[in-house]
């Protein structure tokens, strides 16, 4: 009998120490050789699909007011009925739902799939996003079971995908309350920086508090967290205050809000949090963790533990699990971090100044050299890793935008498409690339001349997080959501809508994206090769790096292959320039390049009547003083050409 067979004849093991079976020398699906063969893509499970979309139509986005129906008591479409029910409610997205998209995500190109938190959440609170974990050792029932995981990560690899389990160790839920005569309250205490608060009272299943533990919904599981002496029980204070290498900064000693921190100095907490990541390593055969708020961890801390999941992948065959850390605080605390954890962190989030570096460059509004510049190891915070290229996964959009506005890519495009230069830039340049759910849709929320009726737009993370299976209402609140919905609230549908899905394979930037992953799937220098960002000529101008709305050309080297990436910035203009190309490379006479891509053709490729289609030679020139160069004419808005000098 397999461990997982063993694991799920039984009911939720209640401790993690003495689960009875051990899973090392039995088979396991493999790791990748090398992580920057990948292309991620982030989910919320809560917000992606349903399995149900057969039950509803595609999105007209032609004609979005028909998706915003009535409520079941006669009443208006109301903005602020949308923004509530997603702001605080789930959805009904599950694991079944992502398992029904595998094939939807391997067209896109897709490799692996990053899911957010699956694991059990207090029933009484709505904390969809899966961060707040009751039971460490059980999936949320509104998710669905251990089965339903066990079986999608098994689909998955039956595709050739990999599963990434977003983990938690620094915290758990709201799971206990501090003791009424504590400073602060409850719920949220006062941040007391020297030792701890008195334990108060666990939470019994709808959040009341109970002296003991008696049933599954009360308090935390497993039954080795179920000792006041696991939490720090400092308060609440100030996430971002303290040196990050100190170990007992406030940032590191706090509770996240309600959610509660554990005490990883006592003995045996950080060794039984790590040994329940362990037993869903080897439950469910994923292949690696993205972990959750690293710097609130120590150093020693979080080192220890990824040690203990990389040994323990080692020895059931993983040997390249991939851990990446979620670390806020901008480049220097990603440095940090990689530096000080060395080989048993893989990579770090790019959610630093990148992220809006990224963005700007994508749109035309900043230059290129700002993003380019970023990669060099002397000149930026974080350069040296990015330069090794597997050590950073690249972030685009996400669920959180720590840095500049709450909104994602699309929001503010110049044009629908314009998020595939984006997402072109993180597959086509040194990197992890991890795509958001959504941005191959275009997903933008609710048009320009709608957002002034929504409250908190672009400074809340709702907006972020829309449903991409278009429920008609959400979960009801609490308890009740295990069982009912909402049906006062329309559902937090795509583009300010409710009961439509948004799964079209045949939209323009998926259609773009999935040719963009395919090629990179082809080339190796486009995943390993070195690069360059390369000088452009245009109007009679000498060559030189230019500012922000014109042409942006970098290469991809390896070995003698030279692929040459060039896309227009600007969102709402052609744009053409001269471009220089590596002149040993290119030293044929005549020389000539081949276009391998041009994202515009991808949309009718039988149709195209536009500058360098597929196939295309471009003769490679040179200047009097020895520059070489090609000539890239009339791109158009936010679309790539890739050229390769051997086609």
């Amino acid at each position: 009998m397999s461990f997982a067979e063993h694991v799920l004849s039984r009911t939720r093991p209640e401790k993690v120490r003495n689960i009875g079976c051990r899973p090392e020398r039995q088979s396991y699906f493999p790791s990748p050789v090398d992580w920057r063969d990948e292309v991620l893509y982030f989910l919320l499970v809560d917000r992606f699909s349903d399995e149900q979309e057969d039950s509803r139509e595609l999105l007209d986005r032609e004609n979005l007011k028909a998706a915003r129906p009535e409520l079941p008591n006669g009443e208006h479409w109301r903005w602020d009925r949308w923004a509530e029910s997603g702001r605080q409610r789930w959805q009904g997205g599950t694991i079944k739902g992502v398992q029904s998209k595998l094939g939807y995500l391997k067209k896109l190109g897709i490799t692996t799939i990053w899911l957010s938190p699956v694991f059990k959440q207090r029933g009484h609170l709505d904390t969809y996003h899966g961060y707040g974990i009751q039971d460490f050792l059980d999936v949320d029932p509104r998710f669905g079971s251990r089965q339903d995981l066990v079986e999608l990560v098994a689909a998955a690899h039956e595709k050739g995908l990999r599963i990434i389990l977003d983990v938690v160790f620094n915290h758990s839920g709201a799971n206990w309350l501090y003791r009424p005569d504590t400073p602060g309250g409850i719920y949220e205490a006062v941040y007391k920086p020297d030792g701890s608060y008195p334990f108060g009272s666990w939470r019994d299943g709808r959040g009341r508090p109970v002296p003991d533990i008696a049933a599954d919904e009360d308090g935390v599981w497993p039954r080795e967290l179920q000792h006041k002496d696991c939490y720090t029980r400092a308060g609440t204070g100030d996430m971002s205050k303290g040196s990050i290498d100190d170990p007992n900064a406030e940032h590191k000693r706090s509770d996240f809000c309600d959610l509660r921190d554990f005490d990883l100095d006592r003995s045996c907490v950080l060794s039984d949090l790590a040994r329940c990541y362990k037993y869903w390593m080897a439950l469910t055969d994923c292949d690696g963790f993205r972990i959750d708020t690293l710097k609130h961890v120590t150093e020693e801390q979080a080192r220890n533990f990824c040690g203990a999941v990389k040994e323990f992948a080692a020895n059931i065959g993983k040997q390249n699990f991939f851990l990446v850390g979620e670390i806020s605080g901008g480049d220097y605390a990603q440095d940090y971090y990689l530096d000080a954890l060395n080989r048993n962190l893989t990579a770090a989030l790019d959610i630093g100044e990148m992220c809006p570096i990224l963005n700007g460059v994508a749109k035309g509004l900043r230059s290129p050299k700002d993003y380019f510049d970023g990669f060099d190891p002397g000149d930026a915070g974080m350069g040296s890793h990015r330069n090794v290229g597997g050590r950073h996964v690249s972030v685009l959009d996400d669920h959180d935008h720590i840095y500049g506005d709450k909104i994602r890519f699309s929001s503010e495009a110049s044009c629908e498409h314009q998020v595939t230069a984006g997402v072109a830039l993180q597959l086509f340049t040194l990197g992890i690339p991890c795509i958001y759910y959504g941005s191959e849709q275009a997903l933008a929320g609710p048009e320009q001349s709608e957002r002034k009726w929504l409250p908190g737009w672009k400074g809340s993370d709702q907006y972020l997080r829309e449903a991409m299976f278009g429920p008609e209402h959400p979960r009801a609140s609490g308890t009740a959501g295990l069982q009912e919905l909402d049906m006062n609230l329309p559902g937090f549908g795509a583009f300010g809508t409710a009961g439509r899905h948004c799964f079209d394979e045949n939209h323009p930037v998926y259609k773009r994206i999935a040719a963009a992953a395919e090629l990179r799937s082809k080339y190796p220098a486009l995943r390993c090769g070195r690069q360059y960002l390369r000088c452009i000529s245009f109007l009679n101008k000498p060559f030189d790096f230019y500012g922000p709305g014109e042409i942006v050309a970098w290469s991809r080297i390896l070995d003698d292959e030279e692929l040459l990436c060039v896309l227009n910035a600007n969102g709402t203009g052609q744009r053409g320039a001269d471009v220089m190309v590596d002149a040993e490379l290119n030293s044929g006479d005549p020389g000539t390049m081949t276009v391998i891509l041009n994202s515009a053709q991808v949309i009718d490729m039988h149709g195209f009547s536009g500058s360098h289609a597929a196939g295309s030679e471009i003769p490679v020139n040179r200047t009097a003083d020895g520059r070489v160069f090609v000539s890239i004419r009339n791109v158009l808005p936010g679309e790539i050409i890739i050229l390769t000098n051997h086609a």
